[in-house]
């Protein structure tokens, strides 16, 4: 059987099974993947590619466990409780303000580069905000997925510096041109948060001063035996020099993370006891996530192994008639929102991306404005159930993962588009060679 055909049939079935509720994305990620290998008439080699698939994603793996019980035990000590008290004293109230804040806030964090370290630490300065006023989550979900996808095309983001390895460019030259469509992608973001801030102030009203007067006097810790406000300093260089690190590259994320955990375990709770104790309490939250990434392993060892992706990026490619062989920069990123959904950004940067370059040299288009043009689908990318920071950021918010994409492709959709024109108008790439 045509293998790019199952390899669309199996991400298909996939998203159809989790997206109406007839499958946990654990359970899918382990069986629709297994029961496609073999009806590709692999089934032999199967057991090597869910291992290698495994081993590639068991960095990942490791790196959110240690992150989720670092930041959840620097909650615990009660250090973001003072910037929380700070933002509801901001806010008033209004939900308007709360959602225009989450895409500043993501903004700045994003920088660093990582999704997964993103999440964690707006999830724990927001999520007490939008509980303690009722508000949608599926916002903050949304506003800091697609804020995320925006800034993920730093030269230090993996989208960029993959499209850079895969054609040999210099990742700053590819991307300076970018900021216009950036900030632009941001704009209409806030504008977004501005419409999102409208329905929630309908909905609920603003919430009285003497309301956010009291609130302002929150913890985001739930654990009131497990506050340290007498190491808020020390827990506070710790969170900078880790994020400092982690931006300078000094080691790997997930050594970091594992370091930085052990260091705030000893310092924060000395006796063994306290620290069984806090990992207790944070473990169903690290199973939950952890769990989903290996089982994400499997999903892309055999969707690779297999050779479906080859074949799916070969079948798009080929479809692409020559009377549009001039427009291959807006095509590229008009693919890059599908493809980098079903396929990882591993394969579309380093399998498909060559190959419409190539296409796109031979009608007189660079390959540097065909990097450029496939950086676009990022924001709809981060939906794709291949991405583990998704699992984390909707574990964290405590939203199922289908009602976030169903809610959420649309606004994404929307900021590639945004990014899409603004880059042309830019000249990051032309609209026709």
């Amino acid at each position: 059987m045509n293998l790019a055909l199952l390899g669309f049939l199996m991400v298909a079935t996939f998203m159809t099974l989790i997206m109406t509720k007839k499958m946990t994305p654990l359970v899918a990620l382990i069986v629709i993947p297994s029961v496609f290998g073999v009806i590709a008439g692999q089934s032999a080699g199967l057991g090597d590619m869910m291992i290698e698939g495994i081993k590639n994603l068991a960095p990942t793996g490791v790196m959110l466990l240690f992150a989720i019980l670092f930041f959840s035990t620097m909650t615990d000590t009660g250090l973001f409780d003072p910037l929380v008290g700070r933002l509801i004293r901001i806010v008033h109230g209004d939900p308007m303000l709360i959602l225009i804040g989450s895409v500043v806030l993501c903004a700045l964090v994003s920088l660093d580069g990582d999704g997964s370290t993103t999440y964690i630490i707006t999830i724990a300065a927001l999520l007490p905000l939008y509980k303690r006023f009722g508000m949608n989550r599926l916002y903050l979900c949304c506003l800091l997925m697609a804020t995320s996808g925006v800034m993920n095309l730093t030269p230090w983001g993996g989208p960029t510096a993959r499209a850079a390895s895969a054609l040999k460019l210099d990742p700053a030259t590819l991307f300076l041109p970018l900021i216009p469509g950036m900030l632009a992608g941001l704009a209409f973001l806030i504008g977004l948060a501005v419409w999102f801030g409208r329905k929630e102030r309908s909905r609920l009203g603003q919430v009285s001063v003497m309301e956010t007067t009291d609130a302002a006097n929150m913890a985001v810790s739930q654990y009131p035996e497990a506050r340290r406000p007498h190491l808020i300093w020390f827990n506070g260089a710790l969170v900078v020099a880790l994020l400092t690190l982690l931006v300078w590259g000094l080691l790997p994320l997930s050594v970091l993370m594992m370091i930085a955990f052990a260091i705030a375990m000893i310092v924060n709770y000395p006796s063994v006891a306290q620290q069984k104790e806090r990992i207790s309490a944070h473990a169903g939250n690290v199973l939950s996530v952890v769990s989903l990434i290996f089982a994400a392993g499997i999903f892309t060892g055999i969707l690779g192994g297999t050779g479906m992706v080859e074949a799916m990026s070969k079948e798009v490619v080929g479809a692409i008639p020559p009377v549009l062989g001039p427009y291959m920069a807006p095509i590229t990123a008009l693919l890059s929102l599908p493809a980098t959904f079903f396929i990882s950004n591993d394969a579309f940067y380093f399998g498909m991306l060559p190959i419409l370059a190539e296409a796109g040299a031979h009608y007189g288009v660079e390959p540097i404005a065909i990097a450029r043009a496939s950086l676009m689908g990022q924001p709809v990318h981060l939906l794709s159930p291949l991405v583990p920071s998704t699992y984390l950021l909707v574990s964290l918010a405590g939203i199922d993962l289908a009602d976030h994409q169903r809610f959420t492709l649309l606004p994404a959709v929307g900021v590639c588009v945004v990014m899409t024109l603004v880059g042309m108008i830019a000249l990051a790439f032309p609209f026709v060679a």
